[in-house]
């Protein structure tokens, strides 16, 4: 086999588990080639020659597998995610193995999935995103989150939230495939995997391949409204408590524009990316390819 590694070096805890998992995964014969960066961006040049390959194992956090799945959208290259960033919430979502002796096996006994991704269209860039994307609060958190993972793990996003309590409030206006809702709010999630931290799920339903994202509107006047609905995700992690609460308004569809006033920041899979509102969210129906166990696709094929 002809494997393609791409490894960030500056995700996770840095423990070099992917060095192992190249070493369990090599037979002889096989090529394996390491490409490393350090950031979650730029990742055309360094892909631009995946077709070459069998498989490309993407070594990062959620940030780095999608910006590489979006540079790979529509190639039908299998992608295997190795889970080397803090939450790894794409890995939780496929139902991946956390031992490096099963990852290394999937490479040539694993089936491949396609799964939907979204595109944000800003007027003068695009970006990607396979799990979720926000603006506002969310983007606050993960900005704040940033300096403190590699110190506090997971928990660096619950600290960032408290430093936030108080977002500014917007004028929002979502149109989604053509219906227009005016509203006010601190942030907006759209989602693709619906599954985060903790086994909660932000919808009722995960639903990453059927053409369709998920949108929800914190229409809040600040964090302080969101302590209940966290508190009944936490006891209810079937997403239902969430989406009967007030103070979020979820939608679902192809093609979503958000408009806001004042403009909101954009995250997108935990990676602040310097860009604001107003911008523009389309659905990539099947554009990724990844390497999944059978209890993925039992979970998802219908």
């Amino acid at each position: 086999m002809k494997i393609l590694v791409l490894n960030n070096l500056s995700a996770g805890p840095g423990d070099g588990a992917i060095y192992d998992f190249i070493r369990i995964m090599s037979k002889p014969g096989d090529e394996v080639v390491v490409r490393s960066v350090e950031d979650a961006r730029g990742y055309a040049a360094i892909l631009a020659d995946a077709s070459r390959f069998d498989c490309v194992v993407i070594s990062g956090g959620d940030g780095t597998v999608s910006q590489a799945c979006y540079e790979l959208r529509y190639s039908n290259v299998p992608v295997l995610v190795f889970p080397s960033g803090t939450a790894n919430l794409i890995a939780q979502n496929i139902l991946l193995p956390s031992e490096i002796p099963a990852l290394a096996a999937m490479v040539r006994d694993g089936y491949a999935m396609d799964f939907d991704m979204g595109e944000f269209d800003f007027g003068y860039e695009r970006r990607g995103f396979m799990m979720m994307a926000g603006c506002g609060f969310d983007e606050r958190i993960m900005s704040t989150a940033g300096g403190m993972k590699e110190r506090m793990g997971t928990m660096a996003y619950f600290r960032a939230a408290f430093e936030h309590v108080e977002p500014p409030v917007s004028d929002i206006t979502i149109e989604v495939d053509g219906n227009v809702t005016k509203t006010r709010g601190v942030g907006i999630v759209a989602m693709n995997f619906s599954k985060v931290q903790f086994d909660v799920r932000f919808s009722s339903e995960n639903l990453p391949s059927d053409g369709q994202l998920d949108v929800c509107v914190l229409a809040t006047k600040n964090a302080w409204e969101l302590i209940p609905a966290a508190i009944g995700a936490a006891l209810d992690r079937t997403g239902k408590a969430l989406m009967e609460n007030e103070s979020l308004l979820y939608y679902r569809g192809k093609h979503i524009q958000v408009d806001a006033n004042p403009a909101m920041n954009v995250e997108l899979d935990g990676e602040p990316v310097g860009f604001s509102t107003p911008f523009s969210i389309s659905v990539l129906p099947h554009a990724a390819k990844l390497i999944v166990t059978q209890e993925c696709i039992d979970e998802f094929s219908n």
